[in-house]
């Protein structure tokens, strides 16, 4: 289910990413959550949330990366 805001978003996005990368992940769910809507635009039997997830993490891992002490910091 697409999320209206950033506190709806999961746990382990909510306590480990910044916030503009939350906002990143929020809207690339979103959007790819409308976009794999039908079983047929996805990867073998992935489920609608499961597609959208990984593209929320590509979109995030695009702008940001884990530094050497584990925090997710801008590229």
């Amino acid at each position: 289910m697409p999320y209206s805001s950033t506190t709806e978003l999961p746990d382990g996005v909510k306590n480990n990413l910044p916030d503009h990368a939350q906002d990143i992940y929020k809207e690339a769910y979103n959007s790819a959550y409308d976009e794999y809507k039908n079983p047929s635009d996805r990867d073998g039997d992935a489920g609608r949330e499961e597609v959208a997830h990984r593209v929320a993490w590509s979109a995030v891992k695009n702008k940001y990366e884990k530094n050497d002490s584990g925090d997710w910091v801008e590229k």
